[in-house]
């Protein structure tokens, strides 16, 4: 099995700041940052980032997002990077994006990040989405499991 970490660290009103690693690198380096809803105890749709825990990640090719990425990102995509079994969330994908106005529980992905009146945004997630999806997607059209374990700083 491959294992990413995505380990949140910070905490905006709107938003959540983390970074994405491959935990089988020597240096367990930072792929991108990932930016996501607040933490919520209670879950309000649209508005709440995943809960912790360990998640396979497949390829869905199917809907109007996999349309859509096909088209934007010929040369590498293969299908949607869609989080297995998230408790209380469907459809949670990887995608690109730079604020919490950009995602309704998915995380998003960024080269870089800031922050801007308490709430932490991303930037050039598409540079950030053109670099990490390769690392992802190769090993699970190659038949190997994926996952992705969500964890707190």
């Amino acid at each position: 099995m491959v294992n990413f970490e995505l380990k949140r660290y910070g905490y905006g009103d709107d938003s959540t700041l983390g970074k994405l690693s491959l935990v089988e690198s020597q240096s367990n380096d930072r792929l991108c940052y990932t930016l996501e809803d607040e933490r919520r105890e209670v879950k309000v749709l649209g508005e709440t980032c995943i809960p912790t825990g360990t998640y396979e990640i497949k390829l869905r090719t199917e809907g109007g997002m996999h349309s859509r990425y096909a088209t934007r990102f010929p040369d590498i995509h293969k299908g949607m990077l869609h989080f297995q079994n998230v408790p209380d969330f469907t459809w949670i994908y990887l995608h690109v994006g730079n604020t919490d106005k950009d995602t309704e529980g998915c995380p998003l992905l960024g080269t870089s990040s800031g922050v801007d009146r308490d709430n932490f945004f991303v930037q050039y997630s598409v540079k950030a989405y053109e670099k990490v999806y390769p690392v992802i997607s190769e090993p699970i059209s190659m038949g190997e499991r994926v996952a992705i374990h969500v964890t707190e700083a």
